[in-house]
């Protein structure tokens, strides 16, 4: 029996994707609107070392993909990322973990329909609301069909955004080494405003807080492994290549930017992206980053509505949401989690209408600093399942973690010093405390749970 039959059968799930897809949906959940215009407040908070920001953010990234290739090798049939928080740490951590996870993605859902929405509502006579609920309907229809559907189309979208960037590194590559440009090479702008880094070495360090949330996504791809024909294999495969998609598309475009045009032209708020192509002559620059921004939105939307089924379809197996999220329709898809995570995405985006400032600017503070508690949970669980397996079953060790237990540690020390600088930040701090709050009534909800079970 192959890895991705067992699969199938252990789950009910159908193992529809290929290794081509999961990659591309690797690539896709880093490659998003934080990286075309969230990078534009990090270049200036930070200046031309925002490189080194996002250099060190995507050394943490890499780590927590080695450790959940480890556990994902020890347990290849576990399927989404959080369950092997449940086999590592227990029940509790899995019920928390997937259900934060779960939250995490459905405001990501109704946010990237708003951002669509909005570029859309550019070009089209119709209020932001209105294009924000078809694009979310479209995207729901997309992951109903099947996992193949969701894993074709997540591909293709994936793939613009790839020529998009290589596209981009070619262009600004071509001026910033003077080959294009009328005065030569642009590279004195990444000195010549203040120095290297004109904010300090402090703002380069704090700065990994904000950006390590652009980097976020890449472990969709071991959610969407469980479905594919060989789950444990392929990650194991994709985590070394994570690290240059991160170095190529961020730091490379990024260093191109504060090449191209001094960091300190650069708005927040707008895609500096845009304004490097502008500088450059480049025609309709703003309109091509737009259309390239909202496939990066739609993208991101795709893949919110899948792993937000997934997880609540995981949930369920476990007993630990309703058992009728269980229930497949004839292409294998959890059709009823799937409605659900959309439906909630409908009443987050009708939030941000009747109520922007208040309700859903709550729901959005609340899942800041999630993303980081449940890859900390994802280290305690490789470390304490390492150390098991070193004791019981050494010989299955087939794909190691680097450095154990030194850089395991390491990862768990940086994220625990990220969580520190929200909660001491005082701009970051309403996030901290909203998503602590979250946490808290994660866990609650569990003993709650446990004890009508029970």
């Amino acid at each position: 029996m192959s890895e991705g039959q067992h699969n199938t059968m252990a789950h009910g799930l159908d193992a529809a994707l290929h290794a081509r897809h999961v990659a591309m949906i690797a690539i896709g959940g880093i490659i998003g609107a934080g990286l075309f215009v969230g990078s534009s407040t990090s270049i200036a908070q930070i200046g031309p070392a925002v490189v080194v920001s996002y250099g060190l953010a995507g050394l943490v990234i890499l780590m927590i993909m080695r450790m959940l290739s480890e556990m994902a090798m020890l347990h290849p049939g576990a399927g989404s990322f959080t369950e092997h928080v449940r086999i590592g740490l227990g029940p509790l951590a899995g019920f928390v973990a997937g259900w934060l996870y779960w939250y995490f993605w459905v405001i990501v859902v109704a946010i990237e329909a708003i951002a669509g929405a909005v570029i859309l509502a550019m070009w089209l006579p119709f209020a932001v609301w209105q294009i924000g609920c078809v694009l979310l309907a479209l995207m729901t229809v997309v992951n109903l069909f099947s996992a193949r559907s969701y894993g074709e189309f997540e591909f293709w979208l994936s793939a613009a955004k790839v020529a998009a960037i290589i596209g981009f590194i070619v262009i600004a590559g071509l001026w910033a080494f003077g080959i294009t440009s009328r005065g030569g090479n642009t590279f004195a702008n990444l000195t010549a405003h203040g120095g290297f880094a004109p904010k300090g070495w402090g703002a380069v360090i704090g700065g990994v807080t904000s950006v390590i949330f652009a980097l976020c996504g890449a472990e969709i791809a071991t959610v969407a492994a469980a479905e594919s024909h060989a789950p444990a294999k392929v990650i194991a495969r994709m985590t070394g290549s994570v690290a240059l998609r991160i170095l190529l598309f961020y730091v490379l475009s990024l260093i191109l930017i504060v090449a191209v045009q001094p960091w300190n032209t650069v708005v927040p708020g707008q895609s500096p992206f845009a304004s490097s192509l502008a500088l450059m002559g480049i025609p309709a620059a703003s309109t091509i980053m737009n259309a390239v921004v909202l496939v990066a939105v739609l993208s991101c939307l795709n893949s919110g509505l899948y792993v937000t089924s997934r997880a609540l379809f995981g949930l369920a197996r476990h007993g630990d949401a309703p058992q009728a999220l269980i229930r497949l329709n004839k292409r294998k898809v959890p059709a009823r989690a799937t409605i659900i995570a959309s439906l909630f995405g409908y009443g987050a985006m009708a939030a941000s209408v009747l109520s922007p400032e208040g309700v859903f600017s709550f729901l959005v503070s609340a899942s800041g600093a999630l993303m980081l508690v449940i890859y900390l949970m994802v280290c305690l669980a490789q470390v304490r399942m390492r150390r098991v397996t070193e004791a019981t079953a050494p010989e299955t060790l087939h794909l190691r973690m680097w450095l154990f237990p030194w850089l395991s540690y390491a990862t768990i020390g940086a994220i625990g010093v990220v969580l520190c600088a929200m909660a001491l930040v005082p701009e970051l701090r309403p996030q901290f405390v909203a998503s602590a709050a979250t946490v808290g009534i994660a866990a609650a909800a569990w003993f709650i749970f446990r004890r009508q079970r029970t």
